[in-house]
């Protein structure tokens, strides 16, 4: 209180002259203050609202590339250290037509390895050839082989039955065999082939175990029809009589082998004619090897005399119930001798009691009398003798007989049945080494062909004229990687030279993630190149990237960039690879409207501001915005035409922002934007 006591007797003592001076110099100050403002809004640069067309273009960079070009890669297969190019033509040749004609050699690249492996598959093809004759002639003479031992055991049943019919007669001998089993295990032996069993055994062993691939595979299918360069490589048939012949005539051969049965029906005397043949692990294309009976066995022999002894022959011993046979043959000799010798017994019975009446009477003598009697005797043994006979023959040698003559025929069936069992197993196994020896032969075949492509690949000659370019569209070369050059390494598929079609070029340029949506296929172009900037070149869009640039977000993962190609329409002499150039895409023209550069335009809440310069002051003003392209950008309102508007925000303009950095108007761009440097130079 006493304080501001002071102070007011203090002012009270000034001068009015005094008071005056000081209003004098507040005035002063605002005035400067004033002056200071206007000329800070006056320094500021500004630029004129225009009206009138406004081209929206994408303007990008590029370099130069042909439309369709031709690689030519390295297609010798190489190991980690690659093979080495001992010679190549000259960057920048131009290939013609006459260079294709003769075949020239663009490049040569070192083979001395593969010749080396080719010396050493030369021998082990020759070996597996060898291989593969040995085994056809093994096969054929097992074919052979075959049919005679069949044939053989087919004549011993034959000639057994023969025996058999010829002893019983041929009705018997048929019920005797029905009997007893013999004539299904007969009939199926009659209607089976070796070869078509091995065959068929081996496709159904195939079939199920090997995976289904479409069409079946055929029975006793050739390797030839598989694979080309084993056909190409095996004499054909008719040639040469050392060279290995195909399979198709040896098993041709085979068909004169008694047949067998072709279809297994699930009957006893059938089952036992089924020879399971599988593929055997590891054996090339699924080749038949026979690993066992998937058949039961065939009956014991036991059984089988269990059968026999069953039969009663003796119902048989009648020559009413007998065949034309030895048996009837002999039963009616003994008839006969019997027969006889009865009438002799009765005819000397006869004489014997006349002449007894008579030497009763004394009209013989006593000796007459005794040699009668011994002729009765004799007849009588001889009925005694004939019965004798007769009834030892039906008893024992007609069984005996009877029963040696079916064993002999079971045995010949069974022999027979044998013979066709190892012939089938024999085939089997010469079928699977033939089939091996083609499988590798096969194989040491593909891999000769194979090495002699890979040396004829080593020589590069032209197919296309051109120009020579060293390696591919790419500057970047990866770890480890020559550039191409004579002496240099290259690896499998590298791209050694690029034959571009120089008629029709094209610019490829990346645009933007901001800008792309705008870019469509068949939109206008114009291209300038930098060695050539007052010539215009015309172009359109063709293609236009789908997803980002791969290789570009390794560089920079925010930037996301679309590969657009851009096909020149004019063809020029001096358009070569390589060129830098500027595509300048026409996206769409408007006819009549407002605009400003870029940099007029920030962002402040979500809105679109301009500050327009009206005096010594600057007014914030709201605008509605509309399409852009690398320098201006369309104002539909909010500033009218010929207004000025400031290129840069103000630093102290918004509210609650201060000094901080306003975020930018548009969608900007990477550095690798051209023309975001030349966007902010504007001027008007």
């Amino acid at each position: 209180m006493q304080t501001g006591n002071t102070m007011m007797n203090f002012l009270r003592r000034q001068s009015p002259w005094r008071w005056a001076g000081l209003l004098v110099l507040a005035g002063l100050a605002g005035v400067l203050i004033w002056s200071s403002g206007s000329k800070a809004a006056a320094k500021a640069l500004t630029f004129a609202t225009r009206r009138g067309p406004l081209e929206i273009t994408v303007l990008e960079g590029g370099s130069l590339q042909a439309l369709e070009s031709q690689e030519i890669k390295c297609e010798v297969r190489v190991g980690y250290q690659g093979t080495k190019i001992l010679k190549i033509v000259e960057e920048g040749y131009l290939i013609t037509e006459e260079d294709v004609k003769t075949n020239k050699v663009l490049i040569e690249l070192d083979s001395s390895e593969l010749q080396k492996q080719i010396v050493q598959q030369e021998i082990q093809y020759q070996s597996a050839l060898a291989s593969l004759i040995d085994a056809q002639q093994n096969y054929e003479i097992q074919v052979g082989q075959n049919v005679s031992d069949v044939k053989a055991a087919e004549q011993k049943v034959r000639f057994a039955r023969m025996d058999f019919d010829k002893l019983l007669g041929d009705s018997v001998t048929a019920d005797i065999t029905r009997k007893v089993g013999l004539d299904n295990l007969l009939a199926n032996l009659g209607t089976n082939d070796v070869e078509q069993t091995v065959n068929a055994a081996a496709a159904k062993a195939t079939a199920d175990t090997m995976p289904k691939r479409g069409a079946k595979t055929p029975a006793g299918d050739d390797v030839r029809s598989r694979s080309p360069a084993t056909a190409e490589s095996l004499p054909k048939p008719g040639g040469d009589a050392t060279q290995p012949q195909p399979v198709e005539l040896i098993e041709q051969r085979a068909g004169d082998v008694v047949p067998l049965p072709a279809s297994a029906e699930a009957t006893p005397a059938n089952a036992v004619q089924k020879v399971a043949v599988q593929s055997a692990p590891g054996s090339p294309d699924g080749v038949a090897t026979k690993t066992g009976p998937a058949a039961p066995e065939p009956a014991p022999a036991s059984a089988s005399l269990a059968k026999k002894l069953q039969i009663d022959f003796l119902t048989y011993a009648k020559i009413e119930a007998l065949g034309d046979g030895e048996a009837k043959q002999k039963l009616r000799k003994f008839e006969d001798d019997l027969q006889v010798a009865k009438k002799e017994l009765g005819q000397s019975t006869v004489t014997f009691d006349g002449t007894k009446r008579l030497a009763d009477k004394g009209f013989v003598t006593r000796f007459d009398l005794q040699r009668e009697e011994i002729a009765l005797e004799n007849s009588r043994l001889k009925v005694q003798t004939a019965e004798t006979a007769q009834d030892l023959y039906l008893k024992y040698d007609f069984v005996k007989s009877a029963e040696e003559s079916l064993s002999k025929f079971d045995d010949a069936v069974r022999e027979f049945d044998k013979a066709r069992r190892v012939a089938i197993s024999k085939l089997a196994q010469a079928k699977a080494r033939l089939k091996s020896a083609e499988g590798q032969h096969d194989i040491q075949s593909r891999q000769r062909t194979d090495l002699n492509e890979q040396l004829e690949k080593c020589m590069i000659r032209a197919t296309k004229p051109g120009l020579v370019v060293y390696g591919g569209n790419r500057e970047e070369y990866y770890g480890g990687e020559e550039r191409v050059r004579e002496g240099a390494a290259v690896r499998e598929r590298q791209v050694l030279i690029t034959i571009p079609d120089m008629r029709q070029m094209s610019v490829n340029v990346k645009v933007h993630e901001s800008y792309i949506k705008k870019i469509k296929k068949g939109q206008k172009a114009r291209i300038t190149v930098d060695a050539f900037p007052d010539t215009v070149l015309k172009g359109e869009v063709t293609k236009v990237g789908v997803l980002p640039d791969s290789q570009n977000r390794w560089l920079n993962p925010d930037m996301k960039v679309y590969v657009t190609t851009v096909a020149i329409q004019d063809t020029e002499e001096w358009v070569k690879p390589g060129m830098s150039s500027k595509v300048e895409i026409m996206v769409t023209k408007l006819d009549d409207c407002t605009y400003v550069p870029l940099q007029a335009v920030s962002p402040e809440a979500e809105k679109q501001v301009c500050y327009v310069a009206r005096g010594g002051s600057v007014e914030r003003r709201e605008v509605q915005t509309g399409e852009f392209n690398d320098e201006f950008i369309e104002i539909k309102s909010g500033v009218s035409e010929g207004e000025q508007v400031l290129l840069r925000r103000p630093a102290a303009s918004g509210s609650g922002t201060g000094d901080k950095k306003p975020k930018p108007a548009l969608p900007q761009k990477g550095e690798s934007t051209p023309t975001a440097a030349a966007s902010q130079s504007v001027k008007s």
